[in-house]
């Protein structure tokens, strides 16, 4: 099956004629999304640019593995409707600035990325884009109480700006968006992103302070100017409710404290260069960490229940 066939791009697209530079941002919900920070960092971008416009769709009945993520569907009464159907588009957005750039956004497609990578190139290809910058983000032994570390990849090494927490190789779970920067670079094309730590007990929780760190690194890279004001907002909120929690449960915070002086170890030996691992320092076990934050996810919920706190996500 061709591209074309697999994504439908408008004709004509208004306003990106004669563009020395078009960045694209990809941000695909579901496997490389804890905190569900880079679908945040998606809905952000559409809401400060009131939804801007789709110039791109994609067939999303040739990636979507409906039985593994099932969309939600209203029952009223005697009859179904609402049904949220799962979209995978292209969205043609404006910075602050007002210049020009695209949003990549939906469900990380579950099967056929050969095909999906193939459909990308169209994309790029036919509306000029010269940058394709992706987030992401995985769980991670870390503490909240510190910054959030960014890992940077790219497929030219001239891409990178930053310096990674590690170094050497590491054998991971691929991704669809993994796939499509290997590829892009098979084709000439440029092709960066960020993929930030998230603690690991906030993992199934919406965490914006990360989709704030992700979208920094966007501005940079992507060349573009973003106010992240309310998401900023959001993050400080969410930050109150964890804090708030902890205060009134020690043998949760307990957890934290352990975490943060692995963290701490962590960082003092790297900067020392005497050792990658933590001298003498104990760190929660699995079993520890599994029935604390059971409670401490169950609590944050009910807070955000109670409170009106919790970011309604807008799929």
């Amino acid at each position: 099956m061709s591209a074309e066939r697999l994504v439908h791009i408008l004709d004509e697209v208004p306003g990106l004629e004669g563009l020395d530079e078009l960045t694209m941002v990809v941000a695909l919900d579901g496997f490389l999304d804890a905190g569900s920070s880079a679908a945040l960092a998606a809905q952000h971008l559409s809401a400060i640019s009131d939804g801007g416009s789709v110039v791109a769709t994609f067939d999303v009945d040739q990636f979507h593995d409906y039985r593994a993520r099932r969309p939600a569907v209203t029952f009223q009464r005697d009859h179904y409707e609402s049904y949220d159907a799962p979209r995978l588009v292209v969205r043609l957005l404006r910075d602050a600035g007002d210049d020009p750039y695209l949003l990549l956004h939906g469900p990380e497609p579950d099967n056929r990325w050969e095909a999906f990578c193939r459909a990308v190139r169209e994309v790029v290809e036919r509306l000029g884009v010269t940058r394709v910058v992706s987030v992401g983000s995985v769980p991670m032994a870390v503490p909240h109480t510190r910054p959030i570390a960014v890992t940077h990849h790219a497929n030219d090494v001239r891409l990178i700006s930053g310096v990674n927490p590690w170094q050497g190789e590491l054998r991971v779970p691929s991704s669809a968006q993994a796939l499509l920067e290997i590829r892009l670079g098979e084709w000439g094309r440029d092709a960066l992103g960020f993929v930030a730590h998230i603690p690991h007990y906030l993992a199934q929780l919406d965490y914006p302070r990360a989709s704030v760190i992700l979208l920094e690194h966007v501005e940079r890279s992507g060349r573009l100017t973003l106010d992240l004001t309310d998401l900023r907002a959001a993050a400080d909120d969410r930050e109150s409710e964890i804090a708030r929690y902890l205060s009134a449960n020690e043998e949760v915070g307990d957890i934290v404290a352990s975490l943060e002086r692995q963290y701490d170890s962590f960082a003092q030996a790297e900067e020392s260069g005497s050792s990658l691992l933590a001298e003498d320092q104990p760190i929660p076990t699995g079993e520890e960490i599994g029935q604390q934050f059971e409670q401490f996810l169950a609590g944050l919920e009910d807070d955000g229940k109670d409170t009106g706190d919790e970011p309604e996500e807008d799929r």
